[in-house]
This record gives structure tokens, sequence and C-alpha cells, in this order.
């Protein structure tokens, strides 16, 4: 079960980033876009915009595998399994008017879809402590390991 701690930790490091960018696995590979970030609490879950008419719609559909990353103050990797939500109520719910002006249309049409990404574990790396940052860099770059220099942390959210 995730801790409310290693949650809270997560909504921090994400929660002003506006874009993340959600890899899926395609027949061809692995596969990046950058999606809208929604303005909701981390809860364990991730929330994002589609349509139906998307590669990635189709992609999700067949491996629900996906990865989820933001890079801004801190850089946070997500992995967890993606589904297709058709909930009316919850698109309404997470609707903003920039969607309007993004996706030409609006939350009730029927080609809309939301991508609900439950989060299985996350890794980030914190770079607010400068001394670490460079010991971390250097160590990789003179081939040491850099586990010892303790940037970044990995956190299983098994629920």
């Amino acid at each position: 079960m995730i801790k409310q701690e290693e949650k809270e930790t997560l909504r921090e490091l994400i929660k002003d980033i506006d874009t993340a960018m959600l890899t899926t696995i395609s027949e061809e590979g692995l596969v990046s876009r950058p999606m809208k970030t929604q303005e909701v609490e981390f809860d364990g879950d991730l929330w994002f915009f589609t349509k139906k008419e998307t590669d990635k719609y189709e992609e999700i559909l067949d491996d629900q595998e996906v990865n989820v990353a933001y890079a801004g103050k801190s850089y946070v990797s997500v992995r967890g399994r993606a589904e297709i939500v058709e909930d009316l109520d919850k698109k309404k719910e997470l609707w903003s008017k920039a969607y309007e002006k993004i996706m030409q249309t609006s939350y009730d049409d029927p080609n809309v879809v939301l991508i609900k990404v439950n989060a299985e574990a996350a890794e980030y790396w914190d770079t607010g402590n400068f001394t670490k940052k460079i010991a971390f860099l250097y160590k990789r770059m003179t081939g040491q390991s850099s586990q010892s220099t303790d940037v970044n942390e990995t956190v299983e959210l098994n629920q």
C-alpha cells in the first residue's frame, strides 16, 4: 500500500509541471508524447484527456503498461497501468475551458475519453541539492557508481 508520505512527496514534485510525457507501447516499440497534466490531487492515479481517434488510445487498448515522465525542478518517472475511462461525470469534473480550445470540442463529446494511469512505482531525482547533483553527474561521467550520492529515490506504489 502506498504510504501517504510518498503520495505527498510525488504530489509536491509534479504539482507545478503542466506537461508530462506519456509513453505507450506500439507495434514498433515505445512511443512518447506530451500530455497536459490534470490539476487534481495525486492519490496514486494520474488523469489525461485524449480522443478515441488517436494512436495512444489504440495502444492503451492493446497494452496497458505505460510510463509518465515529468521534468521541472525535479525529475519524476511514474510506471503504471493505463485504462480508458468514459465516465461523463469524471470528464466534467476534470474539464477546463483550456481543453475546449486544445481539443476543439466539449467534455460530453463521445470521442473524448480519459486516460487513467494507476501508478505502480515512481522514481524521482531531487535536483534541489546542487552538491548531490554535481557528485552524481561526476560519478556517472567517470563510470563510477552514482548510487552513493542518493540523488534519486524509488517508491513502490503497490495498492
